[in-house]
């Protein structure tokens, strides 16, 4: 019996038309990441365990795909551990290897071990895919890509203000309407001073990133569970539901935070961002979210977060500030900071939001019918002058039933079609048709490849 063929879930297998639209989306991105000065590189699938694990936190890692040692990756492995079923431990024995969980640790990784062949500060944007072992669901996959662009060796909150008009250019070109979520992490820290367990900001930073996901009841409980006091959660609470414009938001957090320094930094951060927003001609909403948190450890100062305000789904765009990512590699001091855009959670928006070009789609402009080997011959040399051009035009590659072809045609929403019989190639001349008029007219050569 034949296997029924089947992908692992929260994989996608990706139809012609359907990559001809994240073609669309990828091409947009680089586009405006060139823009901004922005060069690309790209790094392993995989990377050494030791690279990945002890960046995301406990919960990112345990959404790293390891992967098996070649060969017998039991010989090694410790047999009391075995007998014990201790899958923590033994995991370091069987495995050395993890598929990336995101592109920021991996280019942190890469700087330091390229920093000789790099001028700083460093401007990359990298499209590759990312794995993550996520239960699958709408919205998330388990493989997925990434288009990050980051900015290292540089402390100045200007880049901050390039990423969000970056952002605005990317979404506005797209045509998907968006808002921008900005927080910062020292602000967080401030908080988390300020109601005396400093110590507790993972904690905080972690339950509080899931206030759209959970609801403000189920992070209270989670704080509980963390061993934070309800005297601690309540005086969090009017911190987490601040409300207002961005201005009235920061007139009352100075108030909050004015025994933390490290939250007033915060706050100054945030204010000189905004400052460039007012002089700028950025067209996005940017909100200041105190509930933003992106559990990342890594994150130090300015987090971003980007909503579609036109569909209920997680954030399409998101990334920050972080201060000493390099260090762990041994580059001490090394700012770097950027965003990451969700091309399959944009590809999905668009999608939904039917808001994908019709050029996009076409894969081909002009389809040659085959009518027969003197008539190929005819047809050959015109489509050769047309793709010489750039136009992309194809040939039906044998004699077959008109029918046929044409049907061929439709199905590829090919825009215009071209007949060439024996009169047309007395005369010189070939038949177009136009697909979505079903007009039909005959001209020369001349005019064809004056049309494009």
């Amino acid at each position: 019996m034949a296997q029924k063929p089947s992908i692992p879930k929260g994989t996608r297998d990706f139809l012609p038309v359907e990559m001809l639209n994240r073609e669309y989306i990828f091409d947009t991105i680089k586009r405006v990441f060139r823009k901004y000065g922005f060069l690309p590189i790209e790094t392993p699938a995989m990377e050494n365990l030791s690279t990945l694990l002890g960046k995301y936190g406990e919960e990112g890692d345990k959404l790293l795909f390891k992967i098996l040692n070649s060969g017998d990756f039991l010989a090694k492995a410790d047999e009391k551990l075995l007998s014990e079923k201790n899958s923590i431990k033994i995991t370091h024995q069987i495995s050395e290897k993890g598929l990336r969980y995101d592109l920021t640790v991996p280019f942190a990784r890469y700087v330091v071990q390229h920093r000789n062949d790099l001028v700083f500060p460093f401007k990359r944007y990298q499209i590759q895919p990312v794995w993550r072992a996520d239960r699958p669901q709408k919205g998330r996959y388990r493989e997925f890509f990434q288009c990050d662009v980051d900015v290292i060796g540089s402390n100045s909150l200007l880049n901050e203000f390039e990423l969000i008009q970056i952002i605005d250019d990317v979404f506005n070109e797209l045509k998907i309407n968006t808002v921008i979520k900005l927080n910062n992490r020292k602000i967080l820290s401030g908080i988390a001073e300020i109601i005396g367990h400093a110590d507790k900001i993972i904690d905080i930073t972690v339950a509080i990133d899931k206030l759209d996901k959970i609801g403000l009841e189920n992070v209270n409980k989670e704080l509980l569970a963390k061993d934070l006091p309800q005297e601690a959660i309540d005086r969090l609470q009017p911190v987490i539901q601040l409300a207002g414009t961005n201005d009235e938001k920061i007139a009352q957090l100075k108030q909050v935070l004015n025994s933390s320094e490290l939250g007033l930094k915060g706050i100054e951060e945030i204010e000189t961002v905004l400052d460039y927003l007012k002089a700028s001609n950025v067209k996005t909403e940017v909100e200041l979210d105190l509930t933003l948190a992106r559990g990342l450890n890594y994150y130090t100062g300015a987090i971003f977060e980007v909503k579609a305000k036109d569909i209920q789904i997680g954030s399409i765009c998101g990334g920050g500030r972080y201060d000493d990512l390099t260090g762990i590699f041994g580059l001490k001091d090394v700012s770097g900071v950027g965003v990451s855009f969700g091309a399959d959670r944009i590809y999905d928006v668009l999608t939904q939001l039917n808001k994908f070009p019709q050029a996009a789609m076409n894969s081909t402009q002009v389809f040659f019918v085959n009518f027969g080997k003197k008539e190929e011959m005819y047809c050959l040399s015109i489509l050769n002058e047309l793709r010489s051009k750039g136009v992309k035009a194809e040939i039906y590659p044998e004699t077959a039933k008109m029918k046929k072809q044409m049907n061929y045609a439709n199905k590829k929403q090919i825009p215009f079609v071209v007949l060439a019989g024996e009169n047309e190639m007395n005369e010189q001349k070939i038949t177009l048709k136009n697909m979505e008029t079903g007009e039909q007219k005959t001209i020369s050569v001349d005019e064809l490849l004056a049309m494009f």
